[in-house]
């Protein structure tokens, strides 16, 4: 079997119930031969995004390979993303949904790692001649998978609502393919997870699906859907809908595809077409739906002539 690299992020506090669920996948990772890495995120300096579009506009002029001019520990992160053929994540929840911690780290990720971005970007300069060297990472277009862990003290799974389909968005750009997500709950009624056997024996068991999928010698069984919790999507496995403003269709947020509902036995039963399941952003044609929109649609600058003296009694604006 070929060695290959887990990387394991805790949001949550250092050996909390966050860190040891995660520790405890890598481990069981470990056992079936694959090298693990672990990063606390809250103890890194990960500044904001600062919404500056350098990476994207680096990539999409041909003039960089998507790189942050900030200056803090992101490259120590980055550079574990780059490295890991598998990758497990947990976040506890505050207020139905991961720390803010972790959605500055998703920002950071954002539009930067875009797989089709990057590739777009890679191939053209490549034709073009360019050194690899300045490009971006070839390491961003290998086959990666992934697994989401959600914490949360609430007795009440609905505190948690907005938890695994916000956490997709850590692995979303980057292309990597969760094959196992769980989402634990009522956490405040022990002590420490390390007395919740239930629980501990299904962070083994995500770590045996992390292992399988990374075993797996063809692509549908490495894309597999390996968790326990089946969802109303077909392609997250999440349980969220929404509706579309003539009430016509519903859609799912994670994967900005629509399906018809109707009622079987008493139950609601959504229908996702192929054509929609395939347009997934979590698919390779969904974010290259977006990226495309992103090339062919955005306004540059310099299309309001009178900007500066429009934007002038908003600078200093309301006086102190």
């Amino acid at each position: 079997m070929e060695k290959k690299k887990v990387l394991g992020l805790s949001f949550g506090r250092k050996n909390s119930n966050t860190d040891i669920m995660v520790k405890t996948v890598l481990m069981e990772c470990e056992k079936q031969g694959h090298e693990v890495q672990f990063l606390h995120v809250d103890s890194m300096d990960i500044k904001p995004c600062t919404g500056c579009i350098s990476c994207v506009i680096g990539m999409t002029t041909g003039r960089g390979k998507g790189g942050c001019p900030i200056k803090d520990d992101f490259h120590i992160l980055d550079e574990a993303l780059m490295e890991c053929d598998g990758l497990v994540v947990g976040c506890p929840a505050y207020e139905t949904s991961p720390t803010g911690r972790f959605k500055t780290v998703c920002d950071r990720i954002g539009p930067s790692h875009d797989v089709t971005f990057r590739k777009a970007t890679y191939e053209e300069g490549l034709a073009a001649g360019k050194d690899p060297s300045q490009l971006p990472d070839v390491r961003s277009f290998k086959k990666r998978v992934g697994a989401l862990i959600s914490v949360g003290g609430a007795m009440t799974k609905n505190w948690m609502a907005f938890m695994l389909p916000v956490m997709y968005e850590i692995t979303m750009s980057m292309g990597i393919d969760v094959v196992d997500m769980h989402e634990y709950f009522g956490a405040m009624g022990h002590e420490h997870v390390l007395g919740n056997e239930p629980e501990m024996a299904r962070m083994h068991l995500m770590g045996e699906n992390v292992a399988a999928a990374l075993a797996a010698e063809t692509e549908e069984e490495r894309t597999k859907w390996r968790g326990t919790e089946q969802g109303i999507c077909p392609v997250c496995h999440c349980n969220f809908l929404s509706f579309s403003e003539d009430r016509s269709v519903v859609e799912c947020p994670v994967c900005g595809i629509e399906a018809s509902i109707q009622i079987v036995d008493g139950k609601i039963q959504a229908d996702f077409s192929e054509a929609q399941q395939n347009r997934s952003r979590l698919r390779w044609a969904g974010k290259l739906e977006h990226s495309t929109e992103i090339k062919t649609q955005a306004v540059g600058p310099g299309q309001i002539p009178n900007l500066k003296e429009l934007l002038e009694p908003y600078k200093n604006y309301p006086a102190k």
